[in-house]
């Protein structure tokens, strides 16, 4: 089933984290080893999720940018080995901000692309994701990762990230990828603080309501350790919990989280509830 299909007929998804990289900020290591990942990824599905988004460069704070050659040999036989191995209704994503990168991914079997630079820093990108037909995720993202906490500023960072993403969903549609293929991804712990962070979570139905497919990736961040008063990311998984359920309430589409099993079940209880409430809106409507 195609990613289209799939918003549309379903309940949220969830996307899970597979980062074959040697240092992503909760689990760099774990996983560079492609025994180790396409396991892990098998075990992700069994939980219930619905893509698994590889990554062979880390997007943490401070992380210095990987060529294309040593993102295509940590990915490429990673994803060619579990298009093989995971049921066909699960969808595989390449998180890369290169074409380089993006094509060795979808040759050897993914079909969604997630640039965290929304197509700004190649500018082949936007050319080829029209071409091959396939979705791309467009995140907000302040600066770039080795500089976006040094002192990320906004007057107002809702309507600067909803601009933002506007205006690249517009240079998409400009380059040929269709609407039906675009995702928004506001970004969160991206080159903002904790209250940016928070005025963005508090208003996920602005970006629901943009009438594009919607991302939200807080699985763990830095940022709700602040509030929990807690430092290390893999105690995090409560909080990022919370906000998968105010997420789908909100009427985001996917989620991008590590932890998948607990992130299934919020998502569906919380749609559950969202249901119902719809189920009432209606009822009330025609009274």
């Amino acid at each position: 089933m195609l990613l289209t299909e799939k918003i549309r007929t379903t309940k949220p998804l969830i996307m899970g984290v597979l980062n074959v990289t040697p240092d992503s900020f909760s689990d760099g290591g774990l996983f560079s080893d492609q025994e180790c990942a396409v396991h892990h990824a098998q075990d992700m599905a069994r939980q219930g999720a619905d893509i698994i988004d590889v990554g062979g460069e880390s997007t943490r704070p401070g992380a210095d940018p990987t060529g294309a050659s040593a993102q295509i040999a940590r990915i490429a036989p990673v994803i060619k080995e579990l298009r093989y191995l995971l049921p066909y209704d699960t969808l595989i994503s390449v998180d890369t901000s290169l074409s380089e990168v993006a094509e060795a991914g979808l040759s050897a079997g993914a079909t969604i692309i997630n640039d965290v630079t929304a197509g700004r820093a190649d500018p082949s990108l936007f050319g080829l994701i029209a071409e091959r037909g396939v979705p791309i995720v467009l995140m907000h993202m302040q600066g770039t990762p080795r500089t976006m906490q040094d002192d990320p500023r906004y007057r107002d960072v809702l309507e600067e990230v909803l601009g933002f993403l506007m205006e690249r969903a517009d240079a998409a549609q400009a380059a040929g990828i269709r609407s039906e293929n675009i995702i928004l991804d506001p970004g969160i712990g991206f080159g903002k603080r904790k209250d940016d962070n928070l005025v963005l979570l508090a208003n996920l139905n602005r970006f629901a309501a943009t009438g594009y497919a919607t991302l939200l990736g807080t699985s763990r961040k830095r940022f709700m350790g602040a509030v929990c008063n807690e430092s290390r990311p893999r105690e995090l998984l409560a909080a990022t919990v919370a906000t998968t359920a105010l997420g789908v309430m909100a009427g985001i589409n996917i989620f991008r989280v590590h932890d998948i099993r607990e992130n299934r079940q919020a998502a569906d209880v919380a749609f559950a509830i969202k249901q119902k409430e719809s189920l009432t809106q209606r009822r009330n409507d025609a009274t």
